[in-house]
């Protein structure tokens, strides 16, 4: 008698449209060593069938490095939010569950829209503004042992993982959140981002700013790239508390 084959089972929360009510559908697949969570979708995909037999449309998600770099690929996974593309099957619970982050909204399915987060990064101007219009030559060097501390947090990949364990950030919140907190920290370290530091330290001194973390530290506990969110925000409180001072005494005060 022929050995049945193993299979995985996954449950999926679908939701056709912005505005219709989500629902959830059952998959099996053929079980294979090493399967991320990716490589599943992929195949429901393929052939999208749900377990009771039952012919249904293809399940929607977003990805496009499969090397957990770009973040696109954020889903909650057995109830935590993770990337799909380092998720392992092996590694996983049965039956596994996915559903789209509840952080930001639903476009469909396991896609949701971001924008919350990059509507931050630009209100904090998560960038180094200089003119591209001809050639300034070599920019300042950073000390090195500001370089290793930046490198981690330059590894941020906007993934939104860390916005969607913040108890602190939701529907009823302003709250931009850790990682465009923690790049403010960033591109202040920087010898030329430093030109808009004040500017920068203003935009999280507000609303949505730093007063709404919570500092339950959810967000370094689930963080893909291991980056010490809750330092930078230590570090930035400091520094917005120069910054109150300096804007009340002066641009002389240090």
């Amino acid at each position: 008698m022929a050995e049945q084959q193993k299979t995985v089972t996954f449950i999926i929360t679908r939701q056709d449209s912005p505005d219709s009510p989500p629902y959830e559908e059952t998959f099996e697949i053929p079980y294979r060593p090493n399967l991320n969570v990716i490589s599943a979708l992929m195949e429901i995909r393929r052939n999208p069938v749900t377990a009771d037999g039952k012919k249904t449309t293809p399940v929607t998600w977003e990805m496009s490095c499969l090397e957990e770099v770009c973040g696109a690929c954020s889903m909650v996974i057995n109830g935590k939010p993770r990337q799909s593309c380092s998720a392992i099957v092996d590694q996983l619970e049965q039956p596994i569950r996915l559903a789209p982050m509840t952080t930001f909204p639903v476009v469909r399915d396991l896609m949701v829209d971001r924008s919350r987060m990059f509507d931050s990064l630009k209100k904090v101007k998560a960038w180094i503004p200089i003119d591209g219009t001809y050639d300034l030559g070599p920019g300042p060097r950073m000390p090195e042992n500001k370089r290793q501390w930046a490198y981690e947090l330059s590894k941020c990949m906007t993934c939104g993982v860390c916005l969607e364990a913040c108890p602190n950030v939701n529907s009823d919140s302003d709250f931009i959140g850790p990682a465009p907190l923690s790049q403010v920290r960033l591109f202040n370290a920087h010898p030329t981002g430093e030109m808009n530091r004040a500017e920068r330290l203003e935009a999280i001194m507000g609303d949505g700013g730093l007063a709404n973390c919570g500092n339950s530290q959810n967000c370094v506990q689930a963080c893909p790239k291991g980056i010490p969110l809750t330092t930078s925000i230590a570090a930035l409180n400091r520094e917005a508390t120069m910054q109150m001072f300096r804007n009340f005494f002066g641009s002389d005060y240090n």
